[in-house]
């Protein structure tokens, strides 16, 4: 079971990498610049199931 702390980080991070995958489908960002981004925040927040997807090719 997942505990507050680490459900708060999990939201965290789904929000900021949807905001992310908006602006690399707008071309605001690049693939590789949101790479960089999801690694860090990967990083910061330690989502659990985030990175089940963090893989998935996104074009």
């Amino acid at each position: 079971m997942m505990s507050q702390k680490e459900g708060k980080r999990e939201i965290i991070y789904q929000m900021t990498m949807s905001a992310a995958r908006q602006m690399l489908e707008k071309g605001l960002i690049s693939e590789k610049e949101y790479k960089q981004f999801d690694t860090k925040m990967q990083q910061k927040y330690s989502p659990i199931f985030g990175t089940l997807f963090s893989n998935i090719n996104l074009q």
